[in-house]
């Protein structure tokens, strides 16, 4: 078994990664860490609020009993020599300085943004950008390290990017345009989206993701050229929003392809795309990976973000558009909190553990 530790372990991330990590065939997790306000405590009582005793256990799922009474360690003083992998679920500041001392030692699978974009760094969707995992040997070089730090995408390229490999490798594409309708739970706990900032209302801005998505999408689909990735070619635009809708992202795009296509060859090619045979195998991965639905009313949030255990993205109304030259138009749903966090970071571990760059 791969020994795992999660750091951000008392956190919502963190909560998900207990829930995609219990029971799994490959990885079992044998240390947990958090802030020095954590430290020192079994797992249960560092989740428990000392003064009305409410467990603070945010995942749908029960809470993991295998690790309540595991020790929280201090993630800045986290000796990694004792596990195989660290999978971090902090946020991105404390990554910057957190992830590389780690990565010198051992691989970090991250679902912070902190080294999306550095060159040496591939953003990795197994069966989408599968090769891309040959920028680690790359990055190990380079930065004198024993392992790496590769973070999976922001949640809500997760479900853009996977739709748009099949459109992209097919018909290639000129130019998309997307507006996202992103769940609260995408924002956390944290300040930001308040219940009573979102009912009864659209929030028409969260700042820095229509940035991170543009930029990631174009990452994942880019090419892989012997030592760097070079972006995909086509432009991209994106609106980023805040519903109210608390887990499942859904997204409009609109796409131009380079060769003319009708509804039915984009669903057909939807339909076919399973990305690699050998990544729809390991042990978290959806059966399908696109789900095309041609009822109108779907899909939606609360029908399809549990699709194939929430990692397969659901899409559905592909039409033509008049606009846009050849163009297509659908909507898509991913499960955020799934495939866009923590379990899309274990189907991660699971590629590299299968290639040979985590034992």
């Amino acid at each position: 078994m791969i020994r795992a530790a999660i750091v951000g372990a008392t956190g919502i991330v963190g909560q998900q990664f207990l829930v995609a990590l219990k029971d799994h065939p490959w990885i079992e997790v044998t240390a947990l860490a958090a802030s020095e306000r954590s430290a020192g405590r079994r797992y249960k009582q560092a989740i428990t609020d000392a003064s009305s005793g409410a467990m603070r256990w945010f995942c749908e799922e029960p809470p993991v009993e295998e690790v309540m009474e595991m020790p929280v360690q201090n993630a800045t003083e986290m000796n990694v020599s004792t596990v195989d992998i660290v999978f971090s679920a902090i946020e991105s500041a404390p990554a910057k300085i957190l992830e590389p001392k780690f990565a010198v030692d051992r691989p970090v699978i991250s679902t912070a943004s902190a080294f999306r974009y550095d060159d040496d760094v591939p953003i990795l969707i197994p069966g989408i950008n599968s090769e891309h995992s040959r920028v680690l040997q790359v990055q190990r070089k380079s930065r004198g390290w024993k392992g790496f730090i590769t973070p999976i995408p922001n949640c809500t390229t997760a479900g853009l990017v996977i739709t748009l490999k099949p459109i992209y490798e097919t018909f290639g594409l000129n130019a998309v345009v997307m507006t996202s309708m992103q769940a609260m739970s995408g924002a956390g706990r944290s300040p930001g989206v308040l219940g009573l900032d979102i009912l009864d209302n659209v929030i028409p801005f969260i700042p820095g993701e229509e940035e991170k998505v543009q930029r990631e999408t174009q990452k994942i689909l880019g090419s892989f050229e012997g030592s760097s990735i070079s972006p995909a070619k086509f432009d991209l635009s994106c609106t980023c929003t805040r519903v109210n809708v608390r887990e499942g992202h859904t997204e409009s795009v609109f796409a131009s392809t380079q060769k003319t296509c009708d509804v039915e060859d984009i669903a057909r090619a939807m339909r076919e795309f399973a990305g690699s045979s050998e990544e729809t195998n390991l042990p978290s991965a959806p059966k399908h990976m696109i789900i095309v639905h041609e009822d109108p009313f779907r899909p939606q949030p609360r029908l399809d973000r549990d699709a194939d255990n929430g990692m397969a993205t659901v899409v559905g109304r592909i039409r033509k558009d008049a606009v846009l030259e050849n163009g297509i138009k659908y909507l898509l749903v991913s499960h955020n909190t799934k495939m866009g966090a923590a379990k899309g970071a274990v189907l991660v571990a699971e590629l590299l553990i299968r290639d040979g760059y985590i034992s």
